[in-house]
């Protein structure tokens, strides 16, 4: 944790796809252990976001960044940082189940078989420890063997979920991760990160806003690449001080 409490810090923050601006001096404090929500419509910049808190924007041809992010008080856009590092500290799960086509169990061990961990007993371990902390150990300790493409959309998501958690990252981002699903796996999803901030920061993008306000304890609203409005989650949703935040909020326009 940085000496400021805030484990993550945008610091007029732009961004710009070529010519194309799609962040615009975004300012942002988040704290560890919580659950900070970012909601908007639909290219607000809320996925553009969350990529610059692990570099994902990098691999992206004409991405240009000015303004700093800090993570745990440091830039982590300095010349001397490696986003690799940098990666295996932020884990992410993306909008759509993405598991390798490979089984349970080394779906979860690929990220510490990486990390040059190859002791079985060790890898057996971390397997168990990141299914259980996903919550999804339970229902699939008996087939860990079994192609991970068989489990359904729901189990897929903790997969993900437990695949990132493998590295033991400090914070976990997830870009709409229950947007694929039903109602039935959302929740099992929205259970687990109440669970999960207990060990990890989580920053979580949604569309949906009763999600947002089950889940987070900070939200942030943003409107064409803009900060427009951030906060403890109970405020933005009853008293915001921005209209256009109440406007959102109220579903009249977005």
């Amino acid at each position: 944790m940085s000496i400021s409490g805030n484990i993550i810090q945008t610091e007029n923050l732009d961004l710009w796809y070529d010519d194309k601006q799609a962040l615009f001096n975004v300012n942002l404090k988040i704290r560890p252990n919580m659950v900070t929500a970012l909601i908007g419509p639909s290219g607000c910049g809320k996925s553009t976001l969350i990529r610059c808190f692990n570099r994902m924007n990098d691999v992206i041809n004409g991405c240009k960044i000015t303004g700093r992010v800090l993570y745990n008080g440091k830039d982590m856009y300095g010349e001397k940082v490696d986003p690799v590092e940098i990666r295996k500290s932020i884990g992410m799960v993306f909008q759509k189940p993405n598991p390798f086509p490979k089984s349970i169990f080394e779906n979860i061990a690929y990220g510490p078989r990486v990390q040059g961990i190859n002791n079985k007993k060790k890898l057996d371990k971390i397997v168990e420890r990141s299914l259980r902390d996903a919550a999804l150990w339970d229902e699939v300790k008996d087939r860990l063997n079994d192609s991970a493409m068989g489990l359904s959309g729901g189990q897929q998501q903790r997969l993900c979920i437990a695949r990132s958690l493998a590295i033991e990252p400090e914070i976990i981002l997830m870009d709409e991760p229950c947007s694929a699903l039903d109602p039935i796996a959302t929740a099992k999803i929205e259970d687990l990160i109440g669970k999960l901030k207990k060990d990890y920061t989580v920053i979580i993008v949604t569309h949906n806003m009763q999600q947002a306000a089950r889940v987070s304890d900070f939200t942030a609203y943003m409107y064409l690449g803009k900060m427009i409005e951030f906060g403890e989650t109970t405020q933005i949703f009853e008293s915001p001080r921005e209209e256009l935040t109440e406007k959102y909020i109220t579903g009249r326009f977005g």
